[in-house]
């Protein structure tokens, strides 16, 4: 009886053994011309594993296939989709990772979406940033023509406000998902997953350094290849 327990415990595991490794999610490589399925993104892992959700479960009044359908969905404030159990959810579109067209991904950051150009290990994407600077207290501000007694702070002066923006360069760190200034200090961080090419490019001039950053991305992505899951 104990040798028919054991014979019966080794078929289940081995049995079990066999559809795990059926189970196993395949794998492709990623290439220039890799296509990303379309969809919204609500985090980064579905970035990692080419699964946002479909724009059929969103709640529009614009048809899914009209081509300027993510434009006029995500100017609004926030999406209502229906998630994997059917049960409909509302989310505010500044909570939105990104989403990808025509094979295309793009990331929120600040205000609007920016288009991922460099997608690897190293990923980089430049974006356009508003930044919004205000002035209370300044001594040297004055204007003899205006006056609104309304419109001074407790200080005596006038609030000043204005608006800028800049196109500024950033790197996504594709294992984490994090975001990171496209400068010589995070690429070195970046760059320690791969011993050999980090020494290499810290023992560059600092003027080198700097020059030589999006070379060193393209190295590092050609020597580290990431991987997407593939449908069975």
């Amino acid at each position: 009886m104990k040798k028919l327990f054991v014979l019966l415990a080794f078929i289940l595991s081995s049995a079990s053994f066999i559809l795990s490794q059926d189970r196993e999610v395949k794998m492709e490589k990623y290439v220039p011309d890799f296509k990303f399925k379309e969809g919204i993104y609500l985090n980064f892992n579905q970035v990692k594993m080419n699964n946002p959700m479909p724009a059929t479960r969103i709640v529009s009044e614009t048809p899914h296939d009209d081509p300027d359908f993510y434009n006029k969905l995500l100017s609004a404030k926030k999406v209502t989709y229906f998630d994997e159990f059917g049960i409909q959810q509302t989310l505010s579109v500044n909570n939105i990772w990104g989403f990808c067209r025509n094979g295309v991904v793009f990331i929120k950051v600040g205000e609007g979406f920016s288009r991922v150009t460099v997608i690897g290990g190293i990923c980089h994407f430049v974006a356009n940033i508003t930044t919004y600077n205000s002035r209370y207290n300044d001594p040297y501000y004055y204007n003899p023509y205006y006056y609104n007694p309304y419109s001074y702070s407790r200080y005596g002066y006038p609030p000043m406000s204005n608006t800028s923006t800049e196109m500024k360069q950033y790197l996504i760190d594709f294992e984490t998902g994090k975001i990171m200034d496209y400068d010589e200090k995070s690429l070195e961080v970046l760059l320690m997953k791969d011993p050999e090419l980090h020494d290499e490019y810290v023992g560059l001039k600092r003027k080198k350094r700097k020059q030589y950053k999006f070379l060193y991305i393209r190295k590092f992505n050609e020597k580290n290849p990431i991987y997407f899951p593939v449908d069975n």
